[in-house]
């Protein structure tokens, strides 16, 4: 969630539909889906990702976006040859209504198993970002988590395995999503990572969850000892998907391998949390 949405949405007060009337146009324009890496799939829009793991068991999708945005992921996926009821498993980033609030319609047009991690399972089940219960425009259709995962357990699917690496601070159990991209027969270290901006967060002196400044540094320090060839993110912006997207499609199959990306990418959102932090701090009584 970008500082803009987030200044619009806490400073109008309105129903939750003013969510998505603020949002981008982005967020809900419809994107072509398309082969990242071998039974790899971007299937979400413009502006939040939605991402399809195939195998010959079935399929997973890790996030859907809006709940304005499951019409556009399953006509993706249809797109794509695949069946939306042959979704397997339905994987959550973290519980912030632009990524989860179309698990449940998906859930039940697909049938699929919601794993999400317990962190998050409150939020989830009750279609609420945890601090701003009270804010009705950052609600989302409640869905049921039916499979809880840990940091470092794994979910397998056929011949695909994701594992799960609980980075929390952007929400409380903020999941991040490792597993091995292939393609041309090399094999690539691959994250989406679900995210360390601090939006709409308080941190301090009235923190937005217990703990969530600690949890950010843990992010941190923990990010700087994985090792990533394949840096995907929530959001488009947050990995350079349009300019990738296009040396792709103009025949570079490395497009997406940068494995310098990762702390790239982590440096700024720590200096972001940083200057967040400080400014918090001075501000406070």
């Amino acid at each position: 969630m970008n500082r803009l949405l987030a200044t619009l949405i806490l400073s109008c007060g309105a129903a939750a539909t003013a969510a998505v009337e603020a949002a981008p146009p982005h967020w809900t324009r419809p994107a072509e889906p398309f082969e990242i890496f071998d039974d790899v799939y971007y299937v979400g829009s413009e502006g939040l990702a939605a991402y399809l793991f195939a195998t010959d068991e079935g399929l997973a999708l890790l996030d859907v976006g809006l709940p304005e945005n499951v019409e556009l992921v399953e006509a993706n996926i249809r797109k794509l040859g695949f069946h939306v009821s042959n979704v397997r498993y339905l994987i959550n980033s973290h519980a912030h209504f632009d990524h989860s609030g179309g698990l449940a319609r998906l859930k039940a047009d697909s049938g699929a198993t919601l794993v999400a991690s317990a962190e998050d399972r409150f939020a989830l089940e009750n279609g609420v970002y945890p601090g701003w219960e009270t804010r009705r425009e950052f609600d989302f259709p409640p869905v049921a988590v039916d499979r809880v995962i840990g940091d470092g357990e794994s979910l397998t699917l056929g011949d695909l395995t994701l594992t799960a690496h609980l980075t929390p601070g952007h929400s409380p159990g903020c999941t991040s999503w490792s597993f091995t991209a292939r393609n041309d027969g090399g094999a690539h270290r691959a994250l989406v990572f679900c995210s360390a901006s601090v939006a709409a967060n308080r941190l301090v002196p009235d923190p937005q969850y217990p703990g969530i400044v600690e949890d950010y540094q843990s992010t941190f320090r923990r990010m700087k000892t994985m090792a990533v060839d394949v840096w995907l993110a929530p959001h488009p912006e947050q990995f350079g998907l349009a300019e990738k997207r296009d040396r792709l499609a103009g025949g570079d199959a490395d497009a997406f391998v940068d494995p310098a990306e990762k702390d790239r990418r982590m440096a700024a959102f720590e200096q972001a949390f940083a200057e967040a932090l400080a400014r918090a701090s001075a501000e406070s009584p």
